[in-house]
């Protein structure tokens, strides 16, 4: 009998030739009744390489798990996205110029923040005209004409030179400063002995960003408590410092939920002109966080829940061996809750934290909490920590950083009369910072 081919060829030989008798794989499309979902098309070649591993094609489907091994680690789905924190920018202006200065954007989930470009109208909302500055945090914008007030906004670039995040509009009008007295000149009527000079106005700082709904937003200045005001319905607040000397300060911010819990304070340093105006805006106040369980039995829910600016997009990490991300919808008054549950996280500490977005703005995250997964659930007592007993400069009941500014700022310099009583209360009371102060911070530190 002859032997035919076919009688011995594996089916699954014949579905390899098939499949490789085509140059390109095509996608599946997923739709709902609001969106539609086009998974991408590409051709079965090397895409992402390791030492250790290569992916060839796509992921398909939705999903936010993660493939991993010893040197690659892929996260597959939509849901998983990168994203760039938005810069806060003040300027100040002076005389044909506007000087511009600006926090550090960070990437995450794969973007780099690797340069900055200004933006400059004198229309509100543009359009703007851009100029590349590379990766720096300050810029003068000169040759300007006095009076006119200019617009600009700081877009945050990647490797590629991508646009990745833009500030909100900040602005500035340029002012010639005023001269009085002077002698006269020959035949001049009126004229005066000399001794006149230039006229200083007024230094102020304007601040201007989110909070939550009809809270109270506070201001300090070197860790002392210099105004408070209250954000509107909208969670918007704008609030402004006078009087303020030629000088370095150190300024935090910080807003009050619902339930009086405090949230991160965003601090930033700042020199002070005198005679001008300098405007931070964009400001984002973290949003507040706490838990309902100090420590939680393993399988059963924790509730992860605070306030933030309403209907804003919440985005709660929980940070264990593996890192959870949750997305949660804050409601109109900016309240969220979230029940996670513990089934999936090792017996031991863990903590969580919870970062806003609204508008294409991102606030920081703000301070984590943290619990224990174990085999009995406890309450979470009066729903806050205690304060330290020492060591807390700026009165938020935590010893981190943001003291350690502050003492920095003092060391070695004759303490005014304000920051004695704090030094008195929180320090050793000997009247000055010295290296026994930090000592005293670092024992009591909280983070």
């Amino acid at each position: 009998m002859k032997h035919r081919f076919f009688d011995t060829f594996h089916p699954g030989l014949l579905l390899v030739v098939f499949l490789f008798s085509f140059t390109h794989v095509f996608a599946d499309e997923f739709t709902s009744s609001s969106f539609r979902v086009l998974d991408p098309v590409m051709a079965p070649s090397g895409f992402s390489t390791s030492t250790g591993f290569q992916l060839w094609s796509t992921i398909s489907e939705i999903a936010v798990g993660t493939s991993s091994i010893t040197s690659f680690q892929l996260g597959g789905g939509f849901l998983r996205y990168p994203f760039a924190s938005t810069p806060v920018v003040s300027a100040t202006a002076g005389n044909a110029q506007v000087a511009l200065s600006w926090t550090a954007s960070t990437g995450y989930l794969g973007w780099t923040a690797t340069g900055y470009s200004v933006g400059q109208s004198t229309t509100s909302g543009g359009p703007y005209s851009y100029s590349a500055l590379g990766n720096v945090l300050s810029s003068t914008r000169t040759g300007l004409s006095n009076g006119t007030t200019y617009y600009f906004v700081i877009v945050v670039k990647d490797i590629f030179g991508n646009f990745i995040a833009t500030s909100t509009q900040v602005s500035g009008a340029p002012s010639a400063p005023a001269s009085s007295g002077g002698g006269g000149s020959s035949g001049a009527t009126g004229g005066g002995g000399g001794g006149g000079g230039v006229v200083i106005s007024e230094s102020g700082l304007k601040l201007s960003g989110r909070a939550y709904p009809l809270s109270k937003v506070s201001v300090l200045k070197d860790g002392q408590l210099e105004l408070t005001t209250i954000a509107g319905p909208d969670s918007k607040f704008e609030t402004k410092l006078n009087n303020l000397s030629t000088g370095n300060y150190t300024f935090s911010v910080y807003g009050e939920d619902k339930d009086g819990r405090r949230s991160a304070p965003f601090t930033f340093p700042l020199y002070i002109t005198s005679g001008s105006a300098t405007t931070i805006s964009g400001i984002f106040i973290a949003p507040t966080l706490a838990v309902d369980k100090s420590e939680v039995k393993r399988g059963d829910n924790i509730a992860i829940f605070g306030q933030s600016v309403q209907s804003s997009d919440i985005v709660i990490s929980v940070n264990s061996a593996q890192e959870f991300f949750i997305n949660k919808k804050a409601d109109s008054d900016g309240v969220y809750l979230f029940n996670f549950d513990t089934s999936v996280l090792d017996l031991g500490r863990h903590s969580t934290k919870s970062k806003s977005s609204v508008e294409g703005e991102i606030s920081p995250f703000g301070d984590a909490v943290g619990f224990a997964v174990g085999t009995k659930n406890v309450a979470f007592a009066g729903g806050s920590e205690k304060c330290p007993l020492k060591g807390d400069l700026n009165g938020d009941c935590k010893v981190n950083l943001v003291d350690f500014s502050i003492a920095a700022f003092w060391y070695k310099k004759t303490l005014s009369p304000t920051f004695k009583a704090v030094e008195l209360k929180n320090l050793n009371g000997d009247g000055q910072i010295s290296l026994v102060d930090f000592s005293i911070m670092a024992y009591y530190w909280t983070g």
